[in-house]
């Protein structure tokens, strides 16, 4: 059985993204290696949540290509893909489900299967445990939120995370769990990208700045 003990690395060469009739973005190489964390930038409807999109398989690229370790997003086999953790600007919960249950939902589609001393370990990081039994339809836009990212708090193996705008409608101190979860997961040799429109308070690890505004300007597909 195939055994990582390190995220893999996440490449392109040549990406473009596209959206009806219209380039967002061309000619986009980018590296991601262990332990960095990179700050995705542009202006709105630049392409930022379409590359995120891209880079987890949930949308084609109009050119190019995703290597993860060196293999093909489509083809790589299921233990590499628990590696990579999505999560959207839409906090994708649903309201009939208990903060808990949410929880071991998103870490089910992930192929992961939490205990219910993990989740509720995760949950006290976020400061939501008493919460743990409620539906999500009774919570407030920030408690959606951290019941969302609840999950970068659960134990895994180093991995990459994309996370589009995760400081939305977090307070001070759900900025800070963030940045802590941030640091931690680049220490144990994971990755991250990330889209926001605030600074992102976190000096260790340095975030790489990667500006799609200083790429090919989009314009009308050939």
């Amino acid at each position: 059985m195939l055994t990582i003990d390190i995220a893999p690395s996440l490449a392109t060469a040549a990406l473009a993204g596209q959206r009806g009739d219209r380039v967002l973005f061309r000619g986009l190489t980018l590296t991601l290696v262990h332990g960095q964390i990179v700050w995705l930038r542009g202006r709105n409807g630049r392409g930022k949540t379409s590359l995120l999109r891209i880079l987890a398989g949930l949308s084609a690229p109009a050119e190019g290509g995703v290597l993860y370790g060196g293999q093909a997003l489509p083809t790589l086999a299921a233990e590499w893909r628990q590696r990579l953790v999505y999560i959207g600007h839409a906090n994708a919960l649903k309201d009939d489900l208990t903060v808990a249950e949410c929880v071991r939902f998103a870490a089910a589609v992930q192929g992961r299967q939490p205990s219910q001393g993990d989740i509720d370990a995760a949950l006290a990081v976020w400061g939501i445990l008493p919460l743990r039994n409620a539906p999500v339809r009774r919570l407030s836009q920030g408690q959606r939120r951290r019941t969302a990212l609840a999950r970068l708090a659960l134990p895994q193996p180093p991995s990459i995370w994309l996370l589009d705008e995760p400081l939305d409608a977090l307070d001070d101190e759900g900025v800070q769990t963030l940045c802590t979860l941030l640091s931690g997961q680049a220490t144990r040799g994971g990755s991250v990208m990330l889209t926001s429109h605030q600074a992102l308070p976190l000096s260790e690890p340095m975030p790489t700045t990667l500006d799609l505004d200083a790429l090919e300007a989009p314009g009308r597909a050939a």
